[in-house]
């Protein structure tokens, strides 16, 4: 079958293209900008934009399953779901696995109530990726997190883990009309996550504990490479606010382990201490 991969160029979607190329399907890629997608040669890579459903007529022809994304740029919801999903089912996709974003839009009701046979991922931690770009350059510059709630805990996701559910969906029966909410396999704190990448890296990093009202001060006059602060509404006030609030109240289903991940895919979820050797490199001062 050929597989339509959205998203392809990001942290999930990669992570996908390989694992469905690696069981020996055909992959067609869409992305706004195909000669900077730099995925595999194997991968045949469409110019298109799930915002634009004209661009989709070419991504969707002879396509029997697609991995579609809720959200275009910015982390929006799309709000176009309706005709990405008739663009779908006339091109004669069966078989869709959609993966959300922090708030539902117009696709996945569309997704729900279209004859496709569907399954929603909904990840409902933070995925360990951020890190690179939360906590790289602070860790490779000086080796200290300063940030408040440091007790706070969180089931992190690996990237691979969510792209191992989707492929599993995408070519395995069973899995139609589920709602698979995918985590890591443990709940950590910021201080524990600090120690992996430690022993990892073989580097004295700390975590040094903030108060909310040192955190505000410090972000607002220097704002985070945190990518939660990046997409929060509002200016720099609002952004601190809204991670401090977040911070402060981890929801149960972000910081709450599931098995998910074994039950779909047979194989144990990754831990953050796995993740932290493969990317230990990108952790020391050499990769700045």
């Amino acid at each position: 079958m050929t597989i339509l991969v959205t998203g392809a160029a990001g942290t999930v979607g990669r992570h996908l293209v390989t694992q469905l190329l690696a069981a020996g399907h055909q992959v067609r890629a869409l992305s706004r900008h195909p000669e900077a997608a730099g995925l595999p040669a194997d991968v045949e890579v469409v110019r298109g934009d799930t915002t634009d459903v004209d661009s989709l007529a070419a991504a969707f022809a002879g396509v029997t399953a697609a991995h579609l994304i809720n959200f275009g740029r910015g982390y929006q919801p799309l709000d176009n779901g309706e005709q990405i999903v008739a663009a779908a089912v006339r091109a004669g996709v069966r078989r869709v696995t959609l993966l959300g974003g922090w708030s539902e839009g117009t696709l996945e009701p569309a997704v729900r109530a279209s004859t496709l046979d569907w399954t929603q991922l909904q990840p409902r931690a933070d995925f360990m990726a951020n890190t690179l770009a939360d906590w790289g350059p602070p860790l490779r510059a000086h080796g200290v997190i300063r940030e408040p709630h440091g007790d706070r805990l969180g089931a992190s996701v690996h990237e691979a883990d969510i792209a191992a559910v989707a492929a599993t969906a995408l070519t395995t029966d069973g899995h139609a009309g589920q709602t698979y909410t995918i985590t890591g396999p443990e709940a950590l704190t910021p201080r524990a996550k600090v120690r992996h990448l430690a022993d990892a890296t073989g580097r004295d990093l700390r975590f040094e504990e903030l108060t909310p009202d040192q955190a505000r001060a410090l972000w607002t006059a220097e704002p985070p490479p945190l990518q939660i602060y990046r997409v929060a509404p509002g200016g720099p006030a609002e952004k601190a606010d809204f991670v401090l609030r977040l911070y402060a109240n981890v929801p149960e289903s972000g910081s709450t382990p599931t098995d998910t991940v074994e039950r779909v895919t047979g194989r144990p979820a990754r831990t953050f201490a796995q993740w932290a050797v493969d990317h230990a490199d990108s952790f020391r001062p050499s990769a700045a």
